[in-house]
């Protein structure tokens, strides 16, 4: 086999002195088997299925490929022994068998059998050749330091380029892995063949019941859900996470399982903000889904430690969805009250808090802040002034429960 032009110069051998006789007869055996390359590979394949058995099992590497790699393996050995080429660190030959037979999905273990079989194919006929030569044999002691040395080096150079591989692999695999998350919270998975493609890739049912369920980010840069993929799997729940700007991102299949199953698990491991959406069908209304359990996300206090659900916040949802008209809402039914002084304002809010909380029962209300009935009518009285409305009706317990939540969404509910 013709030395590669753009291969650096030769070096010495490893294991002998430059210039020494066991330098000469190494190149000279070697030399003199660079044309039986072919016929050397022909045994390595036999070697190969007799004593490393495992190829048979990887049916991406076609026959040809195989072959292929084998001549060009041995080749590579004994252009190095003959000194035509230098080597074994960071050999190309070596690095490109390693970078494919990854692609292919072989064992690396495997390849190093396949190696080390190569090693004892190119001593035997090294062997062969000092035979027929008349080569004094303790000097080709000498050779098989050689030649295991550049085995061993090249045997590296295929390991390495080998976990480069599988590394850039990873990497790709994770890209496209975050990519087809992304389709989905999109809402791509109305096409039913990218659901059925994405479904398949990610290991999820096509149909089904699923969650989104979204954690913040936290100060630290950590997020407000740990551990969630092994509880949930734990328990036979197939979940896909992914990390975006500042929330994490779980789709959950619930197939089977009852949907408070897994919300108590992931409610057990909240460290912070996290919120769920309803139950949805399939994977093409996960972009639905996620964008519901946004919106309950926002309803959560800032610094809250909780996971909600949609089903518990549907009023503070709606706010949350229009905040210009949460405003007005709020501006409309209590901005007379929140003009006031800070002492007076509180006590107001909690009354008329306590109030609405104990179904309007100014008895009840009375027992919860610690004061006389008659205090609380005071005090609804004064509301009840400076709004210039009634408090009592329908809509009035609506729109005043629907502004304290949006005085508390804001941040501003008396402490």
């Amino acid at each position: 086999m013709a030395a590669d032009p753009s291969e650096p110069a030769p070096g010495n051998l490893f294991g002998v002195a430059p210039g020494s006789d066991a330098e000469e007869i190494t190149h000279s055996l070697a030399s003199a088997r660079l044309g039986d390359v072919p016929m050397l590979a022909q045994r390595l394949m036999a070697a190969i299925f007799t004593d490393n058995p495992e190829w048979t099992d990887y049916s991406p590497v076609p026959r040809e490929d195989l072959w292929k790699g084998c001549e060009h393996y041995l080749g590579r050995i004994l252009q190095i022994l003959s000194g035509t080429v230098a080597g074994p660190d960071g050999d190309s030959v070596a690095a490109s068998i390693g970078r494919r037979r990854a692609e292919q999905g072989v064992p690396l273990e495997v390849m190093l059998r396949t190696f080390r079989l190569g090693g004892r194919i190119v001593w035997e006929a090294l062997v062969e050749q000092a035979h027929a030569d008349g080569v004094d044999p303790d000097a080709v002691l000498g050779v098989a330091t050689s030649m295991w040395t550049v085995i061993d080096g090249l045997s590296s150079t295929l390991s390495t380029s080998y976990r480069n591989t599988e590394l850039e692999q990873l990497r790709r695999d994770d890209q496209r892995r975050h990519a087809l998350v992304e389709d989905l919270l999109s809402g791509r998975a109305r096409d039913t063949a990218f659901a059925q493609r994405t479904a398949k890739e990610l290991d999820l049912p096509t149909g089904g019941r699923y969650l989104a369920v979204v954690a913040e980010m936290k100060s630290d840069g950590s997020f407000a859900l740990r551990g969630q993929q092994a509880a949930l799997s734990a328990l036979h729940i197939r979940s896909v996470w992914q990390v975006r700007a500042d929330t994490l991102v779980g789709l959950v299949a619930l197939e089977q399982h009852d949907e408070e199953t897994a919300l108590g698990t992931l409610r057990q491991l909240a460290r912070g903000r996290v919120a769920s959406s309803p139950a949805v069908r399939g994977l093409a209304e996960i972009g639905l889904a996620h964008q519901l359990a946004l919106t309950t996300l926002g309803t959560a206090p800032h610094g809250a430690t909780e996971l909600v659900s949609l089903e518990q916040r549907y009023p503070e949802a709606l706010l949350v969805q229009s905040p210009d008209l949460a405003q007005r809402l709020l501006d409309s039914q209590l901005g007379a009250v929140l003009a006031l002084p800070a002492k007076e304002r509180d006590m107001l809010l909690d009354t008329l808090t306590a109030w609405l909380e104990e179904n309007c029962s100014t008895a009840n209300a009375a027992v919860r802040l610690h004061c006389h009935r008659n205090t609380v009518l005071n005090r609804l009285h004064r509301i009840t002034t400076l709004i210039g409305r009634p408090l009592y009706g329908r809509d009035a317990y609506v729109a005043l429960s629907l502004a304290l939540s949006a005085l508390r969404l804001r941040g501003d509910e008396p402490k």
